[in-house]
C-alpha cells in the first residue's frame, strides 16, 4: 500500500508514478489518490492528453467506468500555466504527452507540487512508452500495479495489441487489445 509522504518543514513537492500495462488499474489508482488530496480540501487540477477521447471527451475515465474531471492539453507545456495556484496535479495517459512531460513534471515538484502520473511503461511491442521512462528515473515514488493474463490468468505486465495496426498510439480498449504475461505476450497467440 503507497504511503502519502509528508516531511516536516519539505521545501520542494514530489513526483509519483504509477505504471503497468493496460488494464491494471493505473488510472483507477490515479483517481484513487486525486480523490484523496481532493478530501484533504487540497487543490488539485488533473490533465490529460487531449488525443484520448476514448471514453469522455474531458473526464479521466478508468475501464472500471470511474471517472473524474480533467483538462485536455494538447502539450506538456500548457500544463504548468494550468497548475500554476493548486497544491496536487494529476496526469493520466502520461505516454502519449511529449518528451517534454518529464522537466514539466520536475518544474512542479521544484514549485512545491505533488506531481501525481499514470501511463503505460511499456508500448504493444514491450518497448518503453515516450516520457514514461525517464518519469520512472526522476520520480520519488514508483508503484507498478499488474493486471491479470487474459490467456493463463498469471500476473500481466505487457499489453497485447490484437488488431494488425502496426503505429505506437492506437487508441482502443478490449477490442484491440488485452494484458498477458511474459510467456504469453512473448508466444504471441498465448498458446
Amino acid at each position: 500500500m503507497f504511503l502519502e509522504p509528508h516531511f516536516k518543514g519539505q521545501q520542494s513537492g514530489w513526483i509519483e508514478v504509477i505504471c503497468g500495462s493496460m488494464f491494471s488499474g493505473k488510472t483507477e489508482e490515479l483517481i484513487r489518490r486525486l480523490k484523496r488530496a481532493t478530501f484533504a480540501n487540497q487543490k488539485v487540477e488533473i490533465f490529460k492528453p487531449a488525443i484520448d477521447t476514448r471514453y469522455d471527451e474531458t473526464k479521466i475515465v478508468s475501464h472500471d467506468a470511474n471517472a473524474i474531471a480533467s483538462k485536455p492539453v494538447k502539450m506538456s507545456s500548457l500544463i504548468l500555466d494550468l497548475a500554476e495556484d493548486v497544491e496536487v496535479v494529476g496526469i493520466d495517459e502520461a505516454q502519449f504527452f511529449d518528451l517534454g512531460l518529464v522537466e514539466v513534471a520536475e518544474k512542479l515538484a521544484v514549485d512545491g507540487k505533488r506531481v501525481i502520473i499514470a501511463g503505460l511503461d511499456m508500448d504493444y511491442k514491450g518497448v518503453p512508452f515516450g516520457p514514461m521512462p525517464s518519469l520512472l528515473a526522476v520520480a520519488e515514488y514508483i508503484t507498478k500495479v499488474h493486471a491479470i493474463c487474459s490467456q493463463c490468468g498469471g500476473l500481466a505486465t505487457h499489453s497485447y495489441r490484437l488488431s494488425a495496426e502496426e503505429g505506437q498510439i492506437v487508441l482502443g480498449e478490449k477490442d484491440r487489445y488485452e494484458p498477458r504475461c511474459r510467456a504469453c505476450y512473448s508466444s504471441k497467440d498465448g498458446e
